[in-house]
């Protein structure tokens, strides 16, 4: 099985309110229409929002469950459960009570993923404090060989008034394998409406008022342009070239400009 072909993706932030749920909602879309085969996990078993508006959708290529992490035995359970779906991208949305069972399970996972041969991505949510860093930190150090996506969610303000993690030592690491994305802003009506009629984007707007609906396909435009690039494969690095032979050529003086 070829990992890259059928990745998982890791939804987190390590605390609620940074827009983990909203940001499983966009890549669901995402990936369900470039027709993938998708297992969708919510692990927030206390407020499943992500799996409560997506296990009605019928559609053949979606398969929906929820799977607590709080436990080495859920982390097996997740594991058990992903090999039965060989060929489905497996897109994890995480609960804000992750820090704890990451350090303490995540080589469970890590062992796993080795065995199976998945590739794991991980986009991690962030505000402009200073814990969404630190917990940050604190999964990275868990996972210290996974490629991590730090998103800002502009939800909370312009990508430059993101100091704290601007300007981190943790953005240099995360820069090494990842990216730094910028999860898109979506007006307050729509996310009202997917949340409070728990209905998956697709659902959703043919149901919406007008304005409401193009407000949310403008939005998942802009969440597939970020997809595009988070999801791109990295790129191999180019061969270096062989330097040309000067044996026989005059070196020339350089010249100051």
């Amino acid at each position: 099985m070829n990992g890259n072909q059928y990745p998982i993706y890791y939804v987190g932030g390590g605390k609620g309110g940074v827009g983990k749920s909203l940001f499983s909602f966009a890549l669901t879309e995402y990936l369900l229409s470039q027709n993938r085969n998708l297992l969708l996990v919510d692990t927030d078993t206390d407020n499943p929002d992500v799996f409560k508006s997506h296990e009605g959708l019928g559609l053949a290529n979606l398969h929906c469950l929820m799977n607590s992490l709080d436990s080495a035995d859920g982390w097996a359970d997740l594991l058990d459960t992903v090999q039965l779906f060989p060929e489905h991208v497996v897109l994890i949305n995480a609960a804000a009570r992750t820090k704890t069972s990451t350090a303490n399970y995540g080589e469970i996972m890590q062992g796993a993923l080795q065995e199976v041969g998945r590739t794991l991505t991980v986009f991690w949510l962030i505000n402009r404090h200073r814990d969404s860093i630190e917990l940050l930190h604190s999964f990275q150090q868990a996972f210290p060989d996974t490629i991590i996506h730090a998103c800002r969610n502009l939800y909370f303000g312009e990508p430059e008034r993101f100091d704290t993690y601007n300007g981190s030592k943790m953005r240099e690491v995360v820069e090494q394998v990842g990216q730094t994305l910028d999860f898109p802003v979506v007006a307050n009506r729509v996310t009202d409406w997917l949340y409070s009629k728990r209905m998956a984007i697709r659902a959703a707007i043919p149901e919406m008022p007008l304005g409401t609906r193009v407000e949310l396909m403008r939005w998942r435009t802009r969440c597939g342009e970020l997809f595009d690039r988070g999801l791109m494969e990295p790129k191999p690095e180019s061969p270096k070239a062989e330097p040309e032979s000067t044996a026989t050529t005059p070196e020339t003086p350089e010249v100051e400009v």
